[in-house]
């Protein structure tokens, strides 16, 4: 039996972590643990090859990444996902300081990185992820806008609707209107996500 690490591409949803533990279970590989983004397997070599593992991956839009840059690209995006969607404290912390305490590089370190691999520079990829949390915070509807704009670390209610208009396309208001049609998965946020053409206008301050 063969035990390894696997550090996984565009696999930072449950969904994903679902699909692919029970396609690998269905392969015969035992899974000792999986997360977002990685997931430690046993398997035998004989009867599995890395090569089918793979195509499975391949399959469901995830790869394999291969490289510690790419690994490290990967839990950046880990980070702030969990700092965005699973915390509430971005008014508290600064979305640099937090990267720059979790890996020990210097914020323009990581985002050149990040910008090398993903196409699009790290303070966009955090305003996306930010713009997508408070589209559910509004669709909660258990939080005034100018208490939303504190939890995520906002100046002003003004700043946050101007942000969230040049991201998602649309202003607040209509957003109340029907939120389901401008809904994005967080696994689909990234290059080109961005509703406006031109990030010109936007606000684009995160840290």
């Amino acid at each position: 039996m063969k035990k390894i690490t696997l550090h996984l591409n565009n696999m930072i949803c449950d969904c994903c972590v679902r699909v692919v533990r029970m396609d690998l279970e269905a392969m015969g590989v035992k899974v000792l643990k999986i997360s977002l983004g990685e997931v430690v397997i046993n398997f035998n070599p004989l009867k599995t090859t890395m090569e089918a593992i793979e195509k499975m991956l391949e399959t469901n839009g995830i790869t394999l990444i291969k490289n510690k840059e790419g690994i490290m690209v990967k839990e950046i995006k880990r980070s702030v996902i969990s700092l965005v969607h699973h915390t509430t404290f971005n008014a508290m912390v600064r979305n640099s300081d937090y990267l720059v305490g979790k890996f020990g590089k210097s914020y323009p370190y990581l985002s050149s990185l990040f910008s090398k691999y993903e196409g699009i520079t790290l303070e966009k990829y955090i305003i996306l992820h930010k713009v997508e949390r408070i589209k559910g915070l509004i669709e909660e509807n258990e939080l005034t806008l100018s208490e939303i704009a504190f939890m995520m670390g906002y100046s002003s209610v003004q700043y946050l609707s101007t942000q969230f208009k040049g991201v998602a396309g649309v202003s607040v208001s209509e957003f109340k209107k029907h939120p389901a049609q401008y809904r994005v998965s967080i696994d689909k946020l990234g290059k080109g996500s961005f509703a406006s053409e031109s990030d010109g206008d936007i606000p684009m301050s995160v840290i």
